[in-house]
């Protein structure tokens, strides 16, 4: 998913001072000319050792401090074209673009180490691409997931699954309630991250029924012990890690 979303983002946001200069010159002359485009290829090691190859926009550099490989150059003609972009310049969706956040986004993704950066420069991204303002993506919320937690598993095992989870700050747990409940999620107040209230993010209540759930967002990084009271001494135990 991240490498296909990463070439799509690529694929559609060239800064405008990037076009290469044959074709800024055809738009800015209107000669009708055939022009030649170099384009680049950024090379990538994903997990577990892989190499993929992303492509970059003609005229995008390769940025600093990674490999990038010369694709076949293509010739293209933009002559019969060339009067009704000259005339319109950019589409409405290139106009209103912040260009600037989109390219800041994107050097996190390429550049960054951290996991959550670069999924939430992503997402920040593929909206920003889709047209959504600038400021509406800049909300932590905005580039937040949901994972979920069964309670009980489907074999009717008093555990969660999964025992652990991982998340990003700002994102929130879905807890279902699947099979052998009652079931709940309380937090171990001596085992959760310090400033944080144990009462305002562990259940009040049981979940009876199949299929209710229990949700809770997290801010703050560390780790979260929990468990189901019920069944507690059974071993239904969980930790939450929250990067």
């Amino acid at each position: 998913m991240f490498s296909k979303t990463l070439v799509l983002i690529a694929l559609l946001s060239s800064n405008v001072n990037a076009k290469p200069l044959a074709l800024r010159k055809t738009l800015e002359t209107g000669d009708n000319d055939e022009f030649a485009q170099e384009s680049l290829d950024l090379e990538l090691i994903l997990e577990g050792g892989e190499r993929q190859l992303f492509p970059l926009l003609p005229g995008t550099k390769c940025p600093t401090g990674h490999t990038c490989r010369v694709r076949n150059s293509q010739k293209f003609n933009v002559g019969p074209m060339a009067a009704g972009i000259r005339a319109t310049r950019w589409t409405p969706l290139a106009a209103t673009l912040d260009w600037n956040s989109l390219n800041n986004n994107l050097n996190e993704v390429v550049k960054s180490n951290n996991y959550c950066t670069r999924r939430q420069s992503m997402a920040r991204a593929a909206g920003l691409v889709a047209g959504v303002a600038a400021a509406t993506v800049a909300k932590p919320a905005y580039a937040a997931e949901t994972k979920t937690v069964l309670m009980g598993s489907d074999s009717g095992l008093l555990a969660f699954v999964p025992a652990k989870t991982q998340i990003c700050k700002g994102d929130t747990v879905k807890w279902i309630n699947n099979k052998g409940g009652p079931h709940n999620v309380v937090f171990d107040e001596d085992a959760i991250p310090s400033g944080v209230s144990q009462e305002k993010i562990s259940m009040d209540e049981q979940l009876g029924d199949e299929g209710d759930t229990f949700s809770m967002s997290f801010d703050t990084a560390g780790e979260y012990a929990y468990y189901c009271e019920p069944h507690r001494g059974a071993g239904m135990n969980g930790m939450l890690v929250v990067l």
